[in-house]
């Protein structure tokens, strides 16, 4: 891939000098190529056209952590969205939703990156500054029945507000909710009040959408511990349950266990779950760890040309993205699995996560030290704090609610170690080596 810019932009401006600084510290061989700007004042239709470029380079980007973690290619990208959407830097007031559906109003800059905003956020709930880091802020999609579709999760280098008002929809929000995986970092959350109401907020509002599955029995457990505040005991119960702690994506197509076969993705725990309808109406599900997860990539087709005759179910120009992933299935056998999904790179992304987490954590790290702090950087108190209000008592389960069958096998605990070269089947610059993969020994068959 080509880093490219147009000469007017290169020579001129800070996004130039920028683009300069990227390509002599990076090389031009290895940044995606950068959606062009143009020297006049752009249309609203094309000002709608950069957005959806940026916002697909944005993504992009994501995917390597090099790239990620430059403050020079973070700041770059910031500017580039502030001056897409020709948005002048003032204060303004931002709306954030708690996953239960409360309103956190605060005041902050246009030009407020995310650790800003979500700072910002935590004063205004009391939530401590050591436990920012197990907290992120998502964009999301609120659907008519008010569930939400992740869109993904906001990264250093945007900038929230342009992010939410350049899509021009009531319909996309800001999310707050815990960015761990694993629940065994449910107990330093869980030490604070403000931690503990909010990580109590989201799993009774996750139980509420059918995200975690409950039995009858548990769900009786559950409302009697709710209707006494003993919300420890509540999380307690609840990481217990299968699913606690995931997120769910929206229905989508996968090829297994066999092609086009319409599937609901959840990740967590360290694995995508992969819940699926076989003949005769039985619910399934297939899980596979991250750990037996040689690589990935994510790919996306080209636009069919006008006059082209499209798949059924694609509409004209609609861009379909894939996460394939090459699973290690039993002793020496790998297996490519694809899913098709708008969400393939959110998915990718909570992929990465779940390895980054599971590197920190072979390596002693904390999630309290993975929030990088901004040099020189100011956090805003807000006079008045918003407590976090409980949710109602849950309702009863469905009746009609399936239990699931496993199909997967059991997969032991593994050690962590880097992997060779990654499979043929794609080039070195689209796949995602796993670098917390580990084979399966003969134990283990």
């Amino acid at each position: 891939m080509h880093f490219s810019i147009p000469e007017t932009e290169s020579r001129s401006g800070d996004s130039g000098g920028s683009a300069y600084v990227l390509r002599k510290e990076y090389g031009a061989n290895v940044l995606p190529a950068f959606p062009p700007k143009k020297l006049f004042s752009l249309t609203p239709a094309e000002v709608e056209q950069r957005r959806e470029q940026l916002e697909k380079y944005m993504q992009a980007v994501r995917q390597d952590p090099l790239l990620g973690s430059s403050e020079t290619f973070n700041s770059f990208l910031r500017r580039a969205q502030q001056e897409t959407q020709q948005v002048p830097t003032e204060e303004v007031s931002l709306e954030v939703l708690l996953s239960n559906g409360q309103k956190v109003l605060i005041n902050v800059l246009t030009s407020d990156q995310t650790e800003d905003v979500l700072e910002a956020v935590a004063a205004k709930l009391d939530l401590p500054d050591d436990l920012i880091g197990y907290f992120s802020l998502f964009l999301v999609r609120e659907k008519e029945d008010g569930a939400f579709s992740f869109v993904r999760k906001l990264q250093e280098f945007e900038l929230p507000y342009v992010s939410v008002t350049s899509l021009r929809s009531q319909e996309y929000k800001i999310v707050l909710r815990k960015s761990y995986w694993d629940s065994a970092y449910d107990d330093d959350v869980m030490e604070n009040r403000v931690g503990l109401n909010l990580l109590y907020a989201q799993t009774v509002s996750d139980i509420e959408r059918g995200w975690i599955l409950v039995t009858k029995e548990q769900h009786r457990q559950l409302k009697s511990l709710q209707e006494k505040v003993s919300k420890k005991e509540f999380l307690r119960l609840a990481q217990t349950l299968r699913h606690y702690g995931y997120l769910r994506f929206d229905a989508c197509v996968a090829d297994f266990p066999e092609k086009d076969c319409p599937v609901v993705v959840s990740a967590g725990n360290s694995e995508l779950s992969l819940q699926l309808r076989l003949p005769g109406q039985q619910l399934r599900e297939g899980s596979f760890r991250v750990t037996r997860m040689r690589c990935w990539r994510v790919t996306s087709s080209v636009p069919l040309p006008s006059g082209s005759t499209s798949s059924p179910g694609r509409g004209r120009g609609e861009v379909r993205l894939e996460l394939a992933f090459e699973y290690l299935m039993s002793k020496d056998r790998l297996q490519w699995v694809t899913i098709t999904s708008p969400q393939a790179i959110m998915m990718s992304i909570c992929l990465q996560s779940m390895v980054d987490e599971l590197m920190v954590k072979k390596s002693g790290g904390s999630i309290r030290k993975m929030l990088r702090r901004r040099v020189g950087g100011t956090l805003r108190r807000s006079d008045s704090q918003q407590a976090v209000k409980s949710p109602p008592l849950l309702e009863s389960p469905d009746a009609t609610q399936e239990s699931m069958v496993k199909l997967s096998s059991k997969l032991s605990a593994v050690s962590l170690r880097g992997i060779g070269s990654p499979s043929t089947d794609a080039s070195a610059s689209d796949v995602h080596g796993n670098f917390a993969f580990e084979g399966i020994g003969d134990e283990d068959l």
